[in-house]
């Protein structure tokens, strides 16, 4: 098992910045992707960032160029640096993790004013 524990949300301006942590604890060492994924009021959770065992990143084209996923072993954590972030990017952001399942965070909530 993986218990995940997301931090950094908040409210922020348009074209501000914010990062999101992830600290895994349990299995760690059987992850095999971690990552972001986030849902909008009245909107399907949709998958933002990740980052596989190898390091292999991926990002929504939403994302894509603003965001940066970056994990530290040492820490089992893993981040979420939310650049030029825009009003639509105002959502729920939940950590997630891959071992025969997700495992998912209770997580965060990032809000962008315009």
């Amino acid at each position: 098992q993986v218990q995940l524990v997301e931090s950094g949300g908040g409210l922020v301006q348009a074209g501000g910045s914010l990062r999101l942590s992830c600290a895994a604890s349990g299995s760690t060492s059987s992850i095999n992707a971690i990552g972001w994924f986030r849902q909008a009021p009245g909107k399907q959770r949709e998958l933002v960032a990740t980052i596989s065992r190898g390091g292999n990143t991926d990002y929504a084209a939403s994302v894509k160029g603003r965001f940066t996923i970056s994990r530290d072993n040492a820490k089992d954590t893993v981040y979420l640096q939310m650049n030029s972030l825009k009003p639509e990017d105002t959502a729920v952001y939940y950590c997630y993790a891959t071992i025969h399942w997700n495992y998912w965070g209770q997580g965060t909530q990032v809000t962008v004013s315009s």
